[in-house]
């Protein structure tokens, strides 16, 4: 992928919707050449074209997720990476900060990885690192294994801190997630009593979605950017949450 077919994306995702015109304009480059890009995006599952305009996908895919606000989830990876001690099993969830963290600490040390998720693991096959996948039904958009059966393995698998993301947070709700069947892996694990880690940037902070992670007291520690507001990190503060703040600097 060139420098402007990343940038085209990272406009895509951050707008929603981008005609060609706007695109060629601002790449400044010929409405030919953005529809050659578009038309290569697509066949990669970055984008979706529609009549003039690019829109951003409408799934779960995790490498369209990561560039969205990619240097600071990049950030956030790094400093999760420092909580981990060499030879230590983790658990990491699905999700794009989470994809970082995995490929950080299999860059830098000696980890064993438990994961529901697929991409995950396909992204550390040549890591020296061990890598744990749970089986379970295949949740093909997000890449990750749910049901049953992946909340069987994830009580008999033990490790020391798993790192999780959400997808919203308000007072009213606490920590919630748009689909259900991640959500019962997620709660699984929490129902296990390690140390658990939300890694997440603060666009999810005033969002909710249907499904609570639960148990709430589980959910203690987060991991976020400085774009945070105030009163939410006052709000989780009184909940006794602990937060690490990283900047893009």
């Amino acid at each position: 992928m060139n420098p402007r077919q990343h940038n085209i994306i990272q406009m895509v995702t951050d707008n929603g919707r981008m005609s060609v015109v706007e695109l060629a304009k601002i790449c400044k480059v010929s409405e030919v050449t953005i529809r050659q890009d578009l038309t290569t995006l697509e066949k990669q599952s970055y984008l979706r074209r529609q009549h003039g305009f690019a829109v951003p996908l409408d799934s779960d895919n995790v490498e369209t997720r990561m560039l969205d606000n990619f240097s600071i989830k990049q950030k956030i990876a790094e400093f999760a990476a420092t909580l981990v001690e060499p030879g230590e099993t983790v658990f990491i969830e699905n999700g794009s900060c989470n994809a970082l963290l995995a490929r950080h600490l299999a860059e830098t040390k000696a980890t064993t990885i438990v994961t529901v998720s697929s991409y995950i693991a396909h992204l550390l096959k040549d890591s020296p690192g061990e890598v744990i996948l749970l089986g379970g039904i295949y949740q093909k958009k997000s890449e990750s294994m749910v049901g049953p059966l992946t909340r069987f393995y994830a009580r008999d698998v033990h490790f020391t801190k798993a790192f999780i993301g959400i997808d919203g947070w308000q007072p009213q709700t606490g920590f919630t997630g748009r689909d259900m069947m991640r959500v019962d892996v997620v709660n699984c694990i929490l129902e296990k009593g390690c140390e658990t880690i939300i890694l997440t940037d603060s666009s999810k902070f005033g969002a909710v979605h249907p499904y609570p992670f639960s148990p709430a007291s589980a959910l203690n520690h987060i991991i976020t950017d400085g774009a945070l507001r105030e009163e939410f990190a006052l709000t989780l503060k009184q909940s006794r949450i602990k937060i690490d703040i990283v900047n893009h600097s």
